[in-house]
This record gives structure tokens, C-alpha cells and sequence, in this order.
């Protein structure tokens, strides 16, 4: 199996650029609705995060997106200011700021979702199970190795 694999440096680069096209065209259908906010890329990745981990902290988001705390601040006031996101103290611990969507955030990740499952949606519908599996196989690869 490994000879079948594209290892040759031109090969990889074909990959790397598939790869930088498949998340430049899904990230840039939302583009128009993330405009009507005032919100960029990073609101999206940052309310992405909030609604697959609701009640993070600051910190975990942090780490999750690898960006500094200031870069995130900056995001996070943006998403407050605009009644997106809702930060709550800790039970056990006031000093930890958790994250939340509140009913606004919901609605606008939903519309930005709606939009992106488009794409998304088309390609896993006119794939066979077994690609899929395998796609999804090898990007947990890329992300973990």
C-alpha cells in the first residue's frame, strides 16, 4: 500500500493546495453574513468553537484556536459588544469566564452553518461511505500528527 501513496514533493504540494481551496471556498460562503456584523473569519472560528465546546474558557479557546489572548480579547469584545456570546463565572471557580452563544449567537451560527453544509453537504452526498471515512481518517491525521 505505502507505494501507492503520493509522496513526491510535487504531489504534497497539489494536496497542500486542494487542501488550502476546500477551506478557502467553505469559509468563503458565509463571508456576506459574517460582513453584515462586522465579523471576519476570526468571530467565525471563535463562534464555531464556543458552539461545539459551549461553556469553555477563555483559555481552552485559547489553546484551540492557537491565537494569543490579546488577538482573542480583541474578538471576544467585538462578539459582546454585537450580543453574540454571553461570559458566565465558573460554579467552582469565579475566576474562570466561560463562553456561551446566546440566543443571537445561535441564530447567526446557524445561518453561517446553513450555508456552509451546503458545500459541504453536496460533496459527502456524492461520495461513497467508504471515501468518507477514509477522508475524514486521513484530516484527523494531518491535525493530530
Amino acid at each position: 500500500m505505502r507505494d501507492l501513496l503520493y509522496l513526491k514533493d510535487d504531489q504534497i504540494k497539489d494536496f497542500i493546495e486542494l487542501i488550502f481551496c476546500a477551506y478557502r471556498e467553505t469559509y468563503s460562503d458565509p463571508i456576506k453574513i459574517l460582513k453584515k456584523h462586522s465579523f471576519g473569519t476570526a468571530h467565525h472560528r471563535a463562534m464555531h468553537l464556543i458552539e461545539r465546546n459551549e461553556g469553555l474558557t477563555v483559555s481552552e479557546l485559547i489553546t484551540k484556536l492557537k491565537i494569543t489572548k490579546q488577538s482573542l480579547n480583541r474578538v471576544l469584545r467585538d462578539l459582546l459588544k454585537n450580543k453574540i456570546i454571553l461570559l458566565k463565572k465558573g460554579d467552582s471557580d469565579g475566576r474562570r469566564r466561560l463562553i456561551y452563544l446566546n440566543e443571537n449567537g445561535k441564530k447567526l451560527f446557524n445561518e453561517i452553518f446553513l450555508e456552509q453544509k451546503k458545500r459541504i453537504y453536496n460533496a459527502l452526498k456524492n461520495s461513497d461511505s467508504d471515501s468518507v471515512i477514509k477522508f475524514k481518517q486521513l484530516l484527523n491525521k494531518i491535525i493530530n500528527e
